[in-house]
């Protein structure tokens, strides 16, 4: 029987969907080395490690995931990896206690215990502790910021052997992060709508921003701890920030707030007069000078001699 030509065309497109030959296939996960690694007590204290090829000790690029403090989880995109992977740089993600349990200092100082642990584990994992960075985006970008501005945690008196390792790192790159989390500095920057997101009031324990602002003297010293903002000095490592194009002010609404690019604006005003390394990537507004993304930028930081 001769078939019609409509018909075969029919087939033919059933053919190539429905094919794994011709159809395209999906990203496949790359699998870590070492999946749900214990950092810490708590169940959501866990790390994957992706060891990278290559002898002697490797870079470490950390993904701090975001959510606002109060949802996300380490298992991305792991494609995001595999250039990194590709040219000797280990990877890692991490988990860590969330607002809605626990409020600050909590997913912040697990952040700070995971790097520790990393380095702890740095024989075993073969990592270089002189070459780690971070990078996050909304809240891990906070977390990540705030890591890379603020002085070491390490405790050399801590009968915790892991609490002795230094929370230092070497550079992060970071995408639409809160440069402060503190409301009365936030909503002159960008207007009402940021309050209106609930990483603010969650962030120190609050079920509504009404009540973190009618309690903000009892959570003042938190928000101001927890702005990566207030701990910028001259010995700051190099950070790399990405945000997204619309500067419309005041913000739009609670997402577009608590990702506003007038953050990073803010944040490199300040690394500028503290003479810190600082590059600000917002399309349409504002570019480096040395690295045209991101991803270019990790890769001279973790891989310089």
């Amino acid at each position: 029987m001769k078939l019609q030509k409509p018909l075969l065309i029919v087939l033919y497109a059933v053919l190539l969907v429905s094919s794994p030959l011709l159809a395209e296939d999906p990203p496949k996960p790359v699998p870590p080395t070492h999946a749900d690694v214990s950092y810490g007590p708590h169940p959501r204290n866990v790390l994957d490690f992706w060891e990278a090829p290559g002898d002697g000790p490797r870079p470490l690029l950390v993904y701090i995931h975001g959510g606002g403090w109060v949802a996300g989880d380490k298992k991305t995109n792991t494609e995001m990896y595999k250039p990194f992977l590709a040219k000797g740089i280990s990877c890692a993600a991490i988990n860590y206690r969330l607002t809605a349990e626990v409020p600050l200092p909590a997913p912040v100082h697990d952040a700070a215990r995971a790097i520790q642990f990393l380095r702890a584990k740095a024989a075993d994992w073969k990592i270089d502790t002189q070459h780690i960075a971070l990078t996050g985006g909304s809240a891990g970008a906070c977390t990540s910021m705030w890591l890379l501005f603020h002085d070491d945690l390490a405790d050399p008196k801590a009968t915790d052997p892991v609490l002795r390792e230094s929370t230092r790192v070497c550079a992060a790159a970071v995408t639409s992060g809160q440069t402060s989390i503190d409301p009365k500095v936030i909503e002159p920057w960008l207007g009402p709508n940021v309050l209106k997101h609930r990483m603010i009031n969650m962030a120190v324990g609050e079920a509504t921003i009404e009540g973190a602002l009618k309690n903000y003297d009892k959570h003042h010293a938190l928000y101001v701890e927890f702005s990566p903002y207030n701990h910028v000095d001259a010995k700051d490592p190099p950070l790399f920030m990405t945000y997204p194009p619309d500067m419309t002010l005041p913000s739009k609404n609670a997402g577009h707030g608590i990702h506003h690019p007038v953050y990073g604006v803010k944040l490199k005003e300040k690394c500028d007069g503290a003479g810190s390394e600082c590059h600000l990537l917002i399309p349409g507004t504002s570019e480096s000078k040395q690295f045209k993304d991101a991803r270019e930028f990790l890769m001279a930081k973790l891989l310089a001699k």
